[in-house]
């Protein structure tokens, strides 16, 4: 099974969701994109806060509780204008990222962020990461395939978010 139709399995299957289905889109995206550190991050516009909602370096990059958004260049970029972030070196990263000694301790120095947007607003970003130049023109155009996956994942927590109130 390619990963896009594991993906749509992964998506109907019951039980331990939404985690099947983080696992499908991390899958999805490292053959789509390739990735090293892989997070979800979900935002909301009425409070100012981001919440981390999966990671596959947990012992680095924790599910945590929510954070607020410091206004940077990548907020302008990814929230304000709906565009994916793209950093190729450490010092790109250092400039939006406080937490770029950490990620260039897990032996990465590029990242891509892609906005997902629903209903005019970004509910959350699919974040990788990969070694120095690694985000090339072509991997960034293969990443707008993640969108639709993307927001089915963000969707489907925050419906199993809402039975959970």
């Amino acid at each position: 099974m390619n990963t896009e139709a594991a993906f749509g399995a992964a998506l109907g299957a019951t039980g331990s969701q939404p985690t099947t289905v983080f696992d499908a889109l991390n899958a999805l995206t490292e053959a789509l994109v390739g990735v090293r550190l892989f997070t979800l991050m979900t935002f909301d516009a009425a409070t100012g806060e981001a919440r981390r909602i999966y990671s596959n370096m947990p012992d680095a990059y924790p599910v945590l509780g929510t954070k607020p958004v410091n206004e940077t260049h990548w907020t302008g970029v990814v929230l304000d204008r709906h565009e994916t972030f793209v950093a190729n070196d450490i010092d790109e990263i250092a400039r939006v990222f406080d937490d770029f000694e950490l990620i260039r301790s897990l032996g990465c120095e590029s990242a891509i962020n892609v906005p997902i947007v629903v209903d005019g607003s970004v509910i959350g970003t699919i974040n990788c990461l990969h070694e120095a130049g690694f985000y090339t023109a072509e991997r960034v155009e293969a990443s707008n395939r993640l969108k639709l996956p993307g927001a089915a994942a963000f969707l489907l927590d925050r419906l199993i978010s809402a039975k959970g109130a």
